[in-house]
């Protein structure tokens, strides 16, 4: 059987398509976020530039996840932490020695490679158990249920102390295990190659292991959103999203469609909290809160409902000035550039009054936030990079006031 290349239209669809460009460009930053790091920083900032790259992995796959439920399915989902935390206390449970101070008296050590899809699985079936009673329910009818859902289970775990940990949560979960690793230049380490399979390489704190593993996570997390967005059930959960009433006139199943999108787009979230719950070593109830499912949809709404290119690019806009411009480069950028004018009364802190203008900003990391995001969807209400439908919905291309009889005849 002869394998068929694709045509020359089509590599030039492709090369002019942005989607692509925006997959080569994710893909080159990163690749080359540890060497630059080492050139830039130094070889011991690597570690930990690839531990925060790691993390916003997890967030890039659950705003992936919640991209198919908000911007494939159009389902307004506010209790998306909700599976982020479920995987997590998952793999809490299965892979660590928590359950031998249960009632059951005996500890699980399931590894990694298994429990994250049984954290998958657990997570996509809650999100049909959510999604079953809320069928009936539309707009902030179903934001308001599913925020209830966001708002009970990380209570639940908390209240279950006999087997969570309660308030203090699971510590010291299982790191994964390879028999096989590999040191590289990438990671600012010389080549060797580690070969043992009675005591295999453990990730314990070494991040560049986690980092390529949520690398790997995210490609097949994007390549599966993106064929199945061109699939007949992504084609039904668009459908739904412009006219329930007209897709189930059309024949579209839409209550076994709607679980889907639940159950699928929860999936995701179990897979994260799984990984998650692996690279911090720590599940505790107060890493699922309300604002992290605000923070995921956010990154959706910014990126571009609807595309999973646009999604993760603005998972990591929001993930890096969350984490690194408001609380790090902004406060110390502006109190050397005060310094270098000779300002040293407003960088020096004098209490109660002044804090620092150091502290000022940190104390402002909101107030900046919020502000940031205003402007966005003022000048960009269709999101950074939108599906080709959901920008002419927004900016009016492709829609007329014409009658139908009008647009017939003329």
């Amino acid at each position: 059987m002869r394998l068929a290349l694709p045509s020359r239209e089509r590599w030039e669809e492709l090369r002019h398509n942005p989607n692509v460009i925006v997959f080569v460009v994710l893909a080159l930053l990163a690749l080359g976020i540890g060497p630059v790091v080492g050139l830039v920083s130094g070889p011991d900032q690597i570690g930990p530039y690839l531990y925060r790259a790691g993390t916003a992995g997890v967030f890039v796959l659950m705003a992936i996840g919640l991209n198919v439920v908000v911007g494939f399915a159009g389902l307004l989902d506010l209790g998306y932490a909700a599976f982020f935390a479920i995987g997590a206390y998952t793999y809490g449970l299965l892979a660590s020695t928590e359950l031998s101070t249960s009632p059951i008296h005996h500890p699980v050590h399931i590894t990694f490679w298994a429990v994250i899809f049984i954290a998958l699985a657990v997570a996509a079936a809650s999100g049909a158990i959510l999604g079953f009673p809320t069928l009936r329910l539309r707009g902030d009818y179903l934001a308001i249920v599913t925020l209830g859902f966001g708002e009970i289970v990380p209570r639940v775990f908390r209240n279950l102390s006999d087997w969570t940990g309660g308030v203090n949560g699971i510590t010291n979960t299982d790191s994964p295990a390879v028999p096989l690793w590999i040191d590289t230049p990438f990671a600012g380490l010389n080549w060797q190659v580690h070969l043992d399979f009675k005591h295999p390489f453990l990730f314990g704190l070494d991040p560049v292991p986690f980092f390529i593993v949520i690398l790997v996570l995210v490609l097949l997390s994007a390549i599966f959103a993106s064929n199945i967005y061109n699939s007949r059930l992504g084609r039904a959960w668009m459908a739904i999203r412009e006219d329930e009433v007209a897709a189930a006139a059309m024949g579209v199943n839409t209550r076994n469609t709607k679980l889907l999108a639940f159950g699928i787009g929860a999936s995701f979230s179990g897979f994260a909290g799984a990984f998650y719950a692996a690279q911090v070593t720590l599940v505790s109830p107060d890493n699922f809160g309300f604002l992290i499912s605000v923070t995921i949809l956010v990154m959706v709404v910014l990126g571009g409902m609807g595309n999973v290119a646009g999604v993760m690019v603005g998972a990591l806009i929001i993930f890096v000035v969350q984490q690194l411009v408001l609380p790090t480069w902004l406060p110390n950028g502006l109190t050397a550039l005060a310094d270098s004018f000779g300002l040293s009364s407003i960088t020096a802190s004098n209490p109660p009054n002044w804090p620092g203008l150091h502290d000022e900003i940190v104390r402002l990391n909101f107030f900046l936030f919020g502000m940031v995001l205003v402007l966005i969807m003022l000048l960009r209400p269709q999101g950074l990079i939108p599906s080709r439908l959901r920008a002419q919905e927004l900016i009016g291309e492709g829609t007329t006031d014409e009658a139908v009889f009008d647009a017939r005849t003329t």
